[in-house]
């Protein structure tokens, strides 16, 4: 009784919650009304994504920021008769990377896998008997490390190629993406990521775009990378900031009974954008 009153009060509390959670299909708000308990799994998942895309991003003039905002993912391409749609967050400017889709999305068969997954999971065995005889065998299947798929992902995008969408010609014919060349029908790989449109470059604050700017960003001096302070900063310049760390060092025990220490500092310089 109690364990089922218990159960009549979750449910009634996800019922209400669930309907007040914006942007949910009907089949999405079904499962959150039937199984409360994996919401919680959800946002514990959705959560993950952001701290991994925060930190495959962190030296980026995009680092994963107002992701809370649908302006950061541009426009939602929707291919064919129904739901799959793609989008992603833009972060190829003047020279650098393209908005994507974060996810191994196949767009033309309409549907969305975690092919990255998939193609990583390894199978996991345990024996069992006298001695270690292992005269039986318990097997699963284990997902990769979460790093693991980042950096993975990271790498496709990177490498992400540029689409456009060719319409039917026909009215059996589905419309289809292929790689934005002149006088190509090439469609892009399953296991490649693709991107529509070339995103802004991030440099300036822009509601409309979901862009935070890079104005006081941690930037390096002395890297030719995407962190380096030319490019962080989009040519602004950078402000130099001077910062002096002191600590207890080379500490020795006296008989007796005291510690006596040196004090030991260090001048570090830290550079943000103008």
């Amino acid at each position: 009784p109690l364990h089922r009153a218990l159960s009549s009060v979750v449910a009634l509390g996800a019922n209400i919650i669930c309907n007040k959670i914006p942007g949910l299909a009907p089949r999405q708000r079904a499962i959150c009304q039937s199984r409360p308990d994996a919401i919680i799994v959800i946002g514990e998942g959705a959560q993950m994504g952001i701290n991994e895309c925060q930190y495959q991003f962190r030296f980026g003039r995009w680092n994963c920021s107002a992701l809370g905002e649908k302006t950061v993912f541009g426009q939602e391409l929707r291919v064919g008769k129904g739901a799959s749609g793609l989008k992603g967050p833009s972060h190829r400017g003047q020279g650098e990377l393209g908005g994507v889709q974060l996810g191994p999305c196949r767009v033309e068969q309409l549907s969305c896998r975690p092919q990255v997954l998939e193609d990583r999971m390894q199978l996991e065995c345990k024996c069992h008997g006298v001695s270690g005889s292992c005269t039986t065998k318990t097997c699963w299947t284990t997902l990769p490390k979460f790093r693991e798929v980042g950096h993975l992902l990271k790498e496709k995008y990177n490498a992400a190629v540029q689409v456009e969408v060719v319409r039917a010609s026909r009215l059996r014919q589905p419309t289809f993406l292929r790689i934005k060349q002149l006088r190509s029908y090439q469609k892009p790989m399953e296991t490649e990521l693709v991107y529509i449109e070339k995103s802004p470059n991030y440099c300036e604050e822009d509601a409309a775009t979901g862009s935070v700017g890079t104005q006081g960003r941690l930037c390096n001096r002395t890297s030719l990378g995407a962190d380096g302070c030319d490019t962080m900063c989009c040519g602004r310049g950078y402000n130099t900031h001077q910062y002096t760390k002191v600590w207890q060092c080379n500490c020795k025990f006296h008989w007796c009974c005291f510690v006596k220490c040196n004090s030991c500092s260090e001048r570090t310089e830290v550079f943000t954008c103008k």
